[in-house]
């Protein structure tokens, strides 16, 4: 990874820490690299307690509760779905905070979604959890492809990219004061929202 993701890592941490708060990750299409990102940061023990790497659509209802109805009628690349995952790693792992990676890093379209579709999402101890869509994209799909024609490189820019957006998101939200309102009567991008 970047050292701007590096430094976005240690930083949450550091913030977590100086809170006495921890967090937890769900992890999908990053499979472990969020939580990589995080446990290379000094301190992470005092803020991280673990991660959930649920690949599997059958597992994000089973380990994290996401409702099965939901993943059956919008599949598992869904800002809702992103942010019940942030939502149930939370609670499994009994964190003040939860964040979730669920996408589409090909080599083929999921779900009824494009290469590089991507949503974050975070969850914490007060507001309805937020999500984000990340605008990946195919990039250029010539220079990204390997020796072999494949798409690994592509697969690893869009996976990094979206570690970089987790991770951006919960700077972002660990700046913000807990006001104890509801992010969708509030007009924030809550995940109520349609």
């Amino acid at each position: 990874m970047t050292e701007a993701v590096a430094s976005r890592a240690a930083t949450a941490v550091a913030m977590l820490g100086e809170r006495g708060e921890t967090l937890a990750a769900a992890e999908s299409l990053t499979g472990g690299l969020v939580a990589a990102e995080l446990t290379a940061a000094a301190g992470a023990s005092r803020a991280f307690v673990g991660s959930v790497t649920a690949y599997a659509t059958r597992l994000k209802r089973d380990l994290l509760g996401v409702d099965g109805e939901l993943l059956d009628r919008r599949g598992a690349v869904d800002p809702e779905v992103a942010c019940a995952m942030a939502a149930g790693v939370r609670v499994a792992l009994d964190a003040d905070w939860g964040v979730a990676t669920t996408g589409v890093a090909g080599p083929e379209p999921q779900d009824g979604q494009p290469v590089g579709t991507v949503y974050v999402a975070v969850a914490g101890p007060c507001g309805e959890p937020v999500a984000e869509r990340l605008f990946l994209g195919d990039g250029d799909a010539r220079d990204e492809r390997d020796e072999r024609g494949g798409s690994a490189a592509r697969r690893d820019r869009i996976r990094a990219e979206s570690v970089q957006g987790v991770l951006r998101l919960l700077y972002k939200e660990l700046q913000r004061e807990c006001r104890g309102k509801d992010r969708e009567q509030t007009g924030g991008n809550g995940c109520l929202q349609p």
